[in-house]
């Protein structure tokens, strides 16, 4: 493994945890600059295709999701761990489905229903994206519903 830091071509590896998402977690250290960083590997598994709204396909994109839960939880007090574990649990459920092939709406219902435990605004903010408010009244509806609950 190559550093980061200084780009030596030799690391030591202090920890290992194993992950119920299928990844590993290694905590290493340069040998040269003695820097310490995290490296995950996690099995390549046959890749999921996401059917979007329009019909078109294309291939699950981790950092996607991330970037999207990223955007809905700026400026609220979620750990980047948090949002982490949010991605692993959902790429795990859907690996886990019959079919190698997902609608993008029930990527979308899956992430809703992390916010809508984790963060309220954060919720708000992903579902007026995800189902695509056009007005005042759309979003008004969407908060009372979760005031009622």
């Amino acid at each position: 493994m190559k550093c980061p830091f200084c780009s030596y071509e030799s690391t030591h590896v202090i920890e290992t945890r194993e992950s119920a998402e299928e990844t590993t977690r290694r905590r290493r250290e340069c040998l040269k600059c003695k820097k310490r960083f995290t490296t995950y590997e996690r099995v390549e598994l046959n890749p999921l295709i996401i059917i979007k709204k329009n019909g078109v396909r294309e291939s699950f994109d981790r950092q996607k999701l991330r970037y999207g839960l990223l955007k809905a939880c700026e400026k609220r007090s979620v750990p980047l761990d948090v949002i982490d574990e949010i991605v692993d649990k959902i790429e795990s459920v859907l690996r886990k489905q019959d079919t190698a092939e997902i609608s993008s709406k029930k990527v979308g219902l899956m992430v809703m229903n992390k916010l809508k435990s984790l963060d309220k605004v954060a919720y708000i903010r992903f579902a007026s994206v995800y189902r695509d408010f056009q007005d005042l009244g759309s979003f008004e509806e969407e908060v009372k519903k979760l005031l009622k609950k």
